[in-house]
């Protein structure tokens, strides 16, 4: 993948508004989710490639009034979708590539990423970006509603070996990135990696 976002651009700005209306079941994924990060009241924390901000009240819940949360994504109509729908008042929203973030090197306790990892056009540089950003032990949740076989089944392909979520990929990926993995879980329902970044 290249590094000119265009066609990610072009097909979520296409979906932005009806976005919600396609996923209305997976609200408890993502509170789960964030809950497994183990934030803290006044953790500051970054929602990477935030899409309509549906993390974005379980993190503001997590760090509570005096913490930070930052939703960041590439695609405007997706931010405006998320301001349509109230989530704003959860944290800031930054229109932003999240592989160059105009964040402060170790100005964060945590990241989280809902289904980014699929579409960062340099997976290890870009998975160091975002350590860049965290402090060392901050937090990376890698997250996606449901699991690798049947996000696969929905989009008709095949689960194939070199899928960047496969828990043997996925480790080594992060471990040149940064990070440490801590934990994997890839169930029908969740797939949920956290990792800790390195010092």
């Amino acid at each position: 993948m290249s590094n000119d976002h265009t066609h990610v651009q072009e097909f979520f700005s296409g979906r932005a508004a009806g976005w919600d209306r396609r996923f209305p079941d997976d609200g408890p994924a993502y509170a789960a989710a964030v809950s497994e990060m183990g934030l803290g009241e006044g953790d500051r924390v970054l929602d990477a490639g935030c899409g309509t901000g549906r993390a974005l009240a379980s993190l503001r819940a997590a760090v509570g009034s005096s913490g930070t949360v930052i939703g960041a994504d590439l695609t405007s109509a997706m931010l405006e979708a998320a301001t349509q729908a109230g989530r704003d008042g959860e944290g800031a929203l930054l229109l932003a590539d999240v592989t160059a973030l105009p964040l402060r090197t170790e100005s964060l306790d945590a990241v989280f990423a809902a289904g980014l990892i699929a579409h960062l056009p340099e997976p290890r540089e870009n998975l160091r970006e975002l350590a860049r950003v965290v402090r060392p032990g901050g937090t990376l949740a890698l997250f996606h509603p449901i699991g690798r076989a049947a996000l696969a089944a929905r989009q008709g392909r095949q689960l194939t070996p070199d899928d960047l979520r496969a828990e043997a990929k996925l480790g080594p990926l992060l471990a040149r990135s940064g990070w440490r993995m801590r934990s994997y879980v890839d169930e029908p329902g969740y797939f949920l990696a956290l990792a800790v970044r390195e010092p």
